[in-house]
């Protein structure tokens, strides 16, 4: 079914008919999806996706592993973030969300908006916006951390904004070396660079990540990028 506009515009649609009619999130979402033929938002986002399901690229990771989730604003980046955590949790898991962006009430509307049932999911979910999120504290939150754990960090160029934490490549070296040892998955979302745009690819890379201060991209065991419902998959950091 072909939609209306790109996913990203219709996300921009929901989130302001979310402010204009103080409603949630979720809600503007599953309204926009139903205008557009679908019952709910999460069967629009599982149609138009031509790329790698959550659920498939769970299974790509393993304990030890960080995944760097990479987009321009509004192409679903957060949302995949939110998905892997809810098929984490499904299977028994522990999901924590570690944010520098999102507000609480924002991370719930994106759970209910893919059908995660925060209800449902309460022992299991673990949601920290703390101005203190750095690789120092994450170490201390999750060392206590059940085997498997998916931890996602919201994001990747906002762990070295405070002049206090370590230079960002420390704290990514670091976080590795915690995630092999207790056996954690982490998740770094990650910013795209604005030149991409200027790009005729269909999809970002490694190549358009922001970097503002140098990091080891080779530290990341497997990059996923998304562009309007498309994801390219790259591992071992090229």
């Amino acid at each position: 079914m072909k939609l209306s506009a790109p996913i990203h515009h219709l996300k921009r649609r929901a989130k302001a008919m979310a402010r204009k009619e103080r409603i949630a999130l979720h809600e503007a979402l599953d309204r926009v999806a139903r205008i557009e033929g679908f019952s709910r938002w999460s069967l629009l986002a599982a149609q138009i996706s031509k790329g790698t399901s959550a659920s498939e690229l769970l299974a790509k990771l393993r304990p030890g592993d960080m995944l760097l989730l990479g987009a321009r604003p509004g192409h679903g980046k957060t949302l995949m973030g939110m998905e892997l955590i809810a098929e984490a949790m499904k299977s028994g898991r522990q999901g924590v969300f570690l944010s520098l962006e999102c507000v609480e009430s924002d991370v719930l509307d994106y759970l209910n908006a893919i059908g995660g049932d925060a209800a449902r999911f309460n022992e299991r979910f673990t949601f920290d916006n703390s101005d203190a999120i750095s690789s120092d504290y994450i170490v201390e939150q999750l060392s206590a951390s059940p085997r498997g754990t998916v931890a996602v960090i919201d994001y990747l160029q906002l762990l070295d904004q405070r002049r206090e934490n370590p230079v960002l490549a420390e704290q990514v070296r670091a976080l590795k070396s915690f995630a092999e040892d207790k056996g954690l998955i982490f998740v770094f979302i990650s910013q795209i660079d604005r030149s991409y745009l200027l790009s005729a690819r269909p999809c970002p890379d490694m190549r358009d990540v922001r970097l503002p201060n140098p990091v080891d991209l080779k530290l990341f065991d497997l990059a996923c990028f998304l562009q309007d419902g498309r994801a390219h998959i790259a591992s071992n950091g090229v």
